[in-house]
């Protein structure tokens, strides 16, 4: 088990920068995830730690020692890859004691260190048979097996279940995560999928375009964004984000959606919390569509709007609800809404709409920072 650090961090491929300035501490046995889109950086910072990359400013240390200039070999470090890269012509037996052996492990020792690690990932039935005979689950077993064979002090993997079926991958995470709970091994695991994030993760690194946007545990990521970038990159259906501007009248103090005929009055914690910066200045108003209620009849305060569309998922109906239109890129401004599915509606139907005050988030305009 191991600590892993990383101070400063800067990566370049050309003229792209594909880690900028990343400080990060991962604890000794914690599950860490980094999450985000395509090319944000998230799988250059997991070859990093490898050594499979180098990087042009800062430090990487593991267990309070500098690793800059050593080998992945010398770093004590497991990468499971994305495509298991088993040796085919090997079985499932020699492909776990394979890193054995490059270590020089005494012959004696091999058979019961792979005979442990299959009887724990439940493959020790499969030890004759070679990779071309194995299911893609039993694959990823393989794969992890031998990643867990000797031992390190951390796993790395890099979206290790992206090409298992959908309900594989649900078995692979319950399966995972209790595999690193027994061994206590500091894991950082690399995926986009949101879902294994935040079922698997002790902690979630958010990251874009190489920075890192936040990290914390997986209800504060859900619950507590940070920036409009994690609020609209978690959630599916993701958080409302509508621009809008904060105004006093007549001893008021309203906010109004741009592009809307809507406005309410903000409560004296919701100002207080603004702070007098951004006072009568435009910002982003956001909330999650679970935090909208909605009703057929008129409510005091509700905001009445039409429902634009109703989606049926079968546990829940996702509504748009229509509320105006940029006039220069005739984009529609809509809420997305959701709710139980006995609740129906059809397009074009009023309904009104109250925000949960405790759930409402403040966005700059110009950082895209929380307020």
């Amino acid at each position: 088990m191991a600590s892993i650090e990383l101070r400063n961090i800067t990566k370049r491929f050309g003229d792209i920068i594909a880690v900028n300035n990343l400080s990060l501490e991962i604890q000794d046995g914690e599950f860490l995830v980094f999450l985000g889109p395509s090319g944000c950086g998230k799988t250059t910072t997991l070859r990093l730690i490898a050594g499979l990359e180098h990087p042009e400013v800062g430090d990487i240390l593991i267990d309070g020692v500098r690793t800059n200039h050593l080998s992945p070999a010398d770093r004590d470090i497991a990468f499971v890859f994305q495509f298991y890269a088993l040796y085919p012509h090997l079985t499932v037996f020699d492909n776990l004691a394979f890193p054995l052996k490059a270590v020089r492990i005494d012959q004696s020792e091999i058979s019961g260190l792979v005979q442990e690690v299959a009887r724990l990932l439940q493959i020790d039935r499969l030890l004759d048979r070679k990779p071309s005979h194995l299911s893609g689950g039993e694959m990823q077993r393989v794969a992890l097996g031998r990643a867990m064979v000797r031992r390190p002090k951390a796993f790395l993997m890099d979206e290790p279940m992206a090409n298992l079926d959908a309900k594989l991958r649900v078995d692979m995470r319950s399966e995972l995560k209790r595999l690193q709970y027994e061994l206590g091994t500091t894991t950082v695991f690399v995926t986009h999928d949101q879902v294994e994030a935040m079922s698997m993760a002790d902690r979630i690194a958010v990251m874009h375009r190489g920075v890192l946007e936040q990290v914390a545990t997986p209800h504060e990521v859900y619950n507590k964004p940070q920036s409009m970038f994690v609020a609209g990159f978690m959630g599916s259906p993701s958080m409302n984000l509508l621009h809008g501007c904060v105004q006093s009248d007549g001893g008021k103090t309203l906010l109004r959606l741009d592009h809307t005929n809507v406005s309410w009055e903000l409560s004296d914690e919701q100002v207080s919390n603004l702070g007098s910066g951004h006072r009568e200045h435009a910002l982003v108003f956001g909330i999650r569509p679970e935090h909208i209620r909605i009703s057929k009849e008129p409510v005091n305060g509700g905001i009445k709007a039409a429902v634009h569309l109703v989606e049926s998922i079968g546990s829940v109906n996702i509504i748009d609800i229509f509320l105006g239109e940029d006039p220069e890129t005739t984009n529609l401004i809509t809420l997305r809404v959701r709710t139980h599915p006995s609740f129906q509606v059809e397009s074009g139907q009023f309904i009104y709409l109250e925000f949960d005050e405790k759930h409402i988030h403040f966005f700059d305009s110009k950082t895209e920072r929380i307020i």
